[in-house]
């Protein structure tokens, strides 16, 4: 069957149709074309033209015109519209022009490097015979062979990296790359909108470093910026780069027609609000154009829900007779060589279905897929756009389908799909100024050049201020004796090498191995991040890996390594954390109504206590275990709400019930406040306390997982107003009784009154 004949057939199909909460239909659009720039090289044109390309959509046209004027810009289309020729085209003109030009290319991650290497060098392959000399194009990662590195800083007119390296292999060995530096014409940031929160809040410092040694080899590039859909895509990267950027958003790509399915699983337990599994429902869904070979994306929240569903379209696949390898899974943890060959084989359509987290939310090339099912929000407009972009990325018909779970937040977006299909898409929030960040980033400024005494941290080519806190963050290094002051310059002077001990994506520097014991000969797996341990690999763990179970026989915490081996069992685990949270300072703080509200530093310790098992496809609890691990802490920040210490009284209920509706309303907030930040879920955590130990009142705190925090608590502590009252929309809309885990959560854990006294706090803070 075709894609429109399954299509057809789902809308005839009366059972899959009255759980549809909403059936959006988006129709084909025609390209908008604009001439070649009259100044863009012939040699580039001619090349384009013998492609079959003779004329360009018009955000491509004015996105050369803009570069070659010599201004920033930030091109903003949606996925598969050609921004890489908006960057390829100025920047190969301008190394034609003056063979001594360099260019710089920064992808978010190695394999969207790689990826997009492969067209850059198609399009110099073509202009060879039209040209008296070669143009040298490398990628400069963790995976290039060291033979080849010196090749690359001596002779790359386009050096194709990724942050982390730039970071930590280019920027602090600059000397070794004095010809990119002297030469260099142009920054390539590609997917900006994949920099926000702490990984965004990291590069920012990294590009004030890139560019303060620009500024010592007299070079001052141009930044060329693309991004997917956000609200703030002009703001975004000018905080990133620190520089004006034009936008550039005239999209003239043409678009196939797209259906976009909001489907809501029924309604197993009306009393207590439970759905049937979206998990087994995204299995379902999912199954509907895998049996008619119909490439399918399927992407998960959570490493361990990609797995899981792994499991289940491995096992469907064997039911239907089929290579159980037809499906792969795909998510961080998996190690380099493993998803290069999961990528090529999607892209070859050797892989009929590929069960992802937001790893492949990027513009990596994996060719054609007609379908794309999500298992839940993804967390942010953005992200849902973007993984919907996956799928008919030419113009052919194509399907996207959110399979909702029964959280508050994607029931939210079940009952109102108008703010789905009707709101712009939530801004890019980043703190480059986070004093723990800027410590960091200073600290690897140091080691590359040395600071002036006057000298601004995060200054730019005009000289505009910088960080005003750099000469303090210099003295405290100083005391530390990491720095060593010499008339009116400081020095590096310890022996460690900053940038290897800084990690830009996690919160943690550190990270486990996981290590395969089951043949004689041990094996590396995986790997995963510090913080996350303790909930996955801790001891008597069951950890998935594409679909295979390993028994976790022991966590080395010491030595960060985690030794397992194979089994096969029916069953997962589930690790439970405990979190206790302690004020350390205010930032600022407000009163309304005898009600406090503010935000400001705090400490959150984590401990895992306990893992539940649960039984595949029934998802049954079957057992329990303790966990014996040591407390996490992190400094971070947080927003806090107060209500008076006598609101029991004034809501005329017990203290108890009080305490089941702050319960109630932490996690409503929870599961609304990712709509108004652009923060992943996972970002957010919420606590309520009935006395908070620092002023003795009622509190809810809404912190952030990194250490530091990236400006979430800021932007709640203006804007709580708005997501209070999403809050209030939300449990009105939820038919439920008293309470279930699309609203306030379930009765068991809220009480009985506590559907109805979390709106009666709401109110409160609406008053």
């Amino acid at each position: 069957m075709t894609i429109d004949q399954i299509i057809d057939s789902m809308q005839r199909d009366q059972n899959f149709m009255q759980n549809v909460a909403h059936w959006h239909t988006i129709e084909e659009k025609s390209a908008l074309y604009a001439d070649f720039p009259s100044n863009l090289s012939s040699v580039i044109v001619k090349s384009l033209q013998n492609h079959g390309i003779r004329q360009l959509y018009t955000h491509q046209a004015t996105a050369i015109e803009t570069v070659l004027k010599q201004k920033n810009c930030v091109v903003v289309t949606p996925t598969a519209s050609g921004k890489t020729l908006c960057y390829n085209a100025p920047v190969l003109h301008d190394i034609l022009s003056q063979p001594e030009n360099r260019a710089l290319y920064l992808f978010p991650t190695k394999a969207l490097s790689q990826d997009q290497v492969h067209e850059l060098h198609r399009l110099i392959d073509s202009i060879k015979p039209d040209i008296n000399f070669d143009i040298k194009s490398y990628t400069f990662d963790g995976d290039t062979p060291p033979a080849a590195r010196k090749a690359i800083r001596s002779s790359g007119h386009i050096v194709v990296t990724n942050p982390d390296m730039l970071h930590s292999g280019i920027l602090p060995h600059h000397t070794l790359w004095v010809k990119l530096f002297e030469n260099l014409k142009y920054i390539v940031i590609d997917e900006i909108h994949h920099y926000r929160g702490i990984f965004g809040s990291h590069f920012a410092n990294v590009i004030r470093r890139l560019k303060r040694i620009c500024q010592f080899y007299n070079s001052k590039p141009v930044f060329i910026c693309c991004s997917a859909t956000i609200a703030n895509p002009v703001e975004l990267a000018q905080n990133l780069i620190g520089e004006e950027v034009a936008l550039v958003d005239n999209n003239g790509a043409p678009q196939g027609k797209k259906h976009f399915i909001l489907y809501n699983p029924p309604v197993v337990n009306r009393e207590l609000g439970i759905r049937r599994s979206y998990i087994k429902e995204s299995q379902s869904v999912a199954s509907l154009f895998l049996r008619h070979q119909v490439q399918t994306i399927i992407f998960a929240r959570s490493r361990l829900r990609v797995e899981i569903l792994l499991t289940y379209l491995k096992s469907l696949m064997r039911k239907l007779k089929k290579d159980p390898d037809l499906i792969r899974g795909y998510r961080g943890g998996y190690l380099p060589l493993q998803r290069r060959e999961i990528e090529k084989n999607v892209r070859n359509g050797k892989i009929k279905g590929i069960v992802s987290t937001n790893a492949l939310e990027l513009g990596i090339d994996i060719g054609q897929l007609g379908a794309c099912i999500m298992a839940g929000y993804a967390g942010t407009l953005a992200s849902t756009w973007q993984q919907v972009g996956r799928a008919g990325r030419r113009s052919e018909t194509s399907v996207a389908v959110l399979v909702a779970s029964s959280s508050p937040l994607d029931q939210f977006l079940m009952n109102h799909p108008d703010y789905f299909f009707q709101s712009s898409p939530e801004s890019g929030i980043i703190d480059p100024n986070n004093l723990v960040l800027l410590l960091s980033h200073v600290k690897c400024a140091a080691f590359e050049l040395p600071f002036e005494t006057n000298e601004l941290f995060g200054s730019d080519f005009k000289n505009e201020k910088g960080v005003d806190s750099t000469s303090d963050i210099l003295a405290f290094l100083e005391e530390n004796r990491v720095l060593h002051k010499s008339g009116n310059t400081w020095h590096w002077m310890a022996e460690t090498y900053p940038a290897e001990t800084v990690s830009l994506r996690n919160a943690s520097e550190e990270n486990v191995v996981i290590i395969d014991t089951t043949q004689p000969r041990e094996k590396v797996i995986g790997e995963i991040d510090l913080f996350s341990a303790p909930l996955f690999v801790y001891d008597d763990a069951i950890y998935i890996h594409s679909s295979q179970q390993y028994h976790v026989d022991k966590l080395d915490w010491e030595r960060r390594k985690a030794y397992v081996h194979k089994v096969n069992v029916d069953y997962y685990t589930d690790a439970q954390l405990k979190t206790t949270i302690k004020v350390l300072d205010i930032h600022q703080e407000s009163s309304v109504n005898e009600n406090r509200y503010g935000y400001g530093e705090v400490a959150v310790t984590n401990l895992a206590t306990m893992y539940k098992k649960i039984k595949f496809n029934s998802h049954e609890n079957i057992g329990w275990g303790k966990i014996h691990l040591p407390e996490l802490e992190t400094h971070t920040t947080s927003f806090w709400y107060s209500f008076p210490a006598d609101s029991h009284q004034r809501l005329r209920i017990e203290q108890q019930e009080l305490g089941d509706g702050l319960k109630a309303l932490a996690n409503v907030l929870m599961n609304v406040v990712p709509l108004y930040v652009m923060g992943d879920p996972g970002d957010i955590y919420t606590q309520a306390m009935i006395k908070a130990p620092m002023w003795q009142l009622p509190t809810v705190f809404i912190w952030e997982r990194y250490p530091g925090g990236v400006g979430f608590s800021k932007k709640l502590f203006h804007i709580y107003r708005d997501v209070a009252e999403a809050g209030v929309t939300l449990i009105q809309n939820c038919s439920c009784k008293s309470g279930c885990p699309s609203c306030v959560g379930p009765v068991l854990e809220v009480g009985e009154n506590g559907k109805v006294i979390a709106r009666k706090i709401l109110n409160l803070m609406l008053a």
